[in-house]
């Protein structure tokens, strides 16, 4: 199912005219597809990973009346085998949720299976990277404070009730050097105003908020469980700042500035004429596909591909027949670049070297379609599609078609 639809009802294109990045969004689970999002996670899955999966700090914290708890009040030392400090002890858990206290699971788009595979997906169709955490509040209690968020965010009510409030912004579309706690006095006074919203989320509900939007949520009832999922939008600030890291390159705003009293203005006037000049002058050279490339980098560092299994992949790569059919991996960024009299496979972390002969059958397998091993083009012999696709098994770039 198209992940964006699950969280919306819209379709991608109107959630980015009407939403995406400007106006909060509150979908009621009833005007959704699907049937909540309990297969994603529920109450006795918190229980499993909190104390069978030998979880530890950052993936989990703990927050009481707008204060985040010591790590010591909820982990302890692993035991034997397991020489580690800050494991998390269920028995803590416990306490601290009955005294009040919000459970934060973090960076489950890592570690729970199911919401590895949703946040990938979701990711690749918004083209920015998405981070979830879980947060369970027990009955009448806040975890934090009135705040803002550095990052849009989803929120998917899964289990319980919780009321929201939610306040315009102090400061519109923050950066991530510009966090809440930057402006908590404006933050508080704006958390006095009438809200924007104030609603209970049930069950199956979502609410999108942008970045910059003040909010604050109270569990009602029994324990109430959300998830939120965190979109990094890459912005226009990005793109500056590859303009930025390319000046040393240029001569003229390498050069001293003149001597004598350099806070007169009459002194700087020629000064700051000429490097607007050079300023302009930069981002005109700059080059569309350089800064695409950065882009790349950056994406290729805050996200990562599909999982992949190891031992299945080793395996396939062991046995490869002609009727083998693989597909690439899954939010893997892979360029072919032409290099000497050969290709280059441009990876986010690596780069292999092919013979020029292969073109046809990698472009075959970027293109994203499944692909049978015996039908990749351009090659003479099937022992060279066979060799090629062992080589992508190997290196991670392709996964056998039924692989999740």
């Amino acid at each position: 199912m198209d992940p964006l639809q699950r969280l919306t009802g819209l379709d991608e294109a109107t959630f980015a005219e009407r939403h995406w990045g400007t106006a909060p969004l509150l979908t009621r689970g009833a005007d959704l597809p699907g049937d909540g999002f309990t297969d994603l996670m529920d109450l006795a899955a918190v229980d499993e990973i909190t104390s069978r999966r030998g979880l530890r700090t950052p993936f989990l914290r703990m927050a009481r009346d707008g204060s985040v708890r010591p790590t010591t009040s909820f982990t302890r030392p692993g035991g034997a085998g397991a020489e580690i400090a800050d494991q998390a002890a269920d028995d803590k858990v416990l306490a601290e949720l009955a005294a009040g206290s919000t459970l934060v699971l973090q960076g489950l788009h890592r570690l729970w299976p199911p919401v590895i595979d949703f946040a990938g997906a979701l990711a690749r169709q918004l083209g920015h990277p998405a981070q979830v955490n879980a947060y369970l509040t027990p009955s009448q209690n806040t975890g934090f404070d009135p705040h803002y968020d550095v990052h849009d965010v989803f929120v998917l009510q899964f289990a319980g009730r919780k009321r929201w409030r939610i306040h315009a912004p102090v400061l519109e579309a923050p950066l991530r050097d510009q966090p809440w706690q930057d402006r908590r006095a404006a933050v508080a006074a704006a958390a006095e105003a009438e809200p924007l919203i104030d609603t209970v989320l049930e069950p199956g509900d979502v609410l999108y908020l942008p970045r910059g939007y003040l909010h604050s949520a109270t569990a009602l009832g029994a324990v109430s469980g959300h998830l939120t999922i965190g979109v990094q939008p890459v912005t226009r600030a990005f793109l500056a700042e590859q303009t930025l890291r390319r000046l040393s390159d240029d001569l003229e705003l390498r050069r001293s500035l003149p001597t004598g009293d350099l806070t007169d203005p009459t002194v700087l006037a020629g000064e700051l004429k000429a490097t607007r000049e050079a300023l302009h002058a930069a981002v005109d050279r700059l080059d569309d596909a350089e800064v695409a490339r950065a882009l790349e980098r950056h994406l290729g560092a805050a996200t990562r591909p599909a999982p992949l299994s190891p031992l299945a992949q080793l395996d396939a790569a062991d046995r490869v027949a002609d009727d083998d059919v693989v597909r690439l991996r899954p939010g893997l960024r892979a360029v072919l670049e032409p290099q000497d009299d050969g290709l280059r496979l441009r990876l986010p972390d690596k780069a292999l070297t092919l013979p020029a002969a292969v073109r046809g059958a990698v472009e075959a397998v970027l293109a994203g379609d499944t692909v049978r091993v015996a039908d990749l083009p351009g090659l003479d012999e099937p022992a060279d599609a066979r060799t090629l696709v062992r080589r992508l098994l190997l290196e991670g770039v392709v996964v056998p078609a039924g692989a999740r």
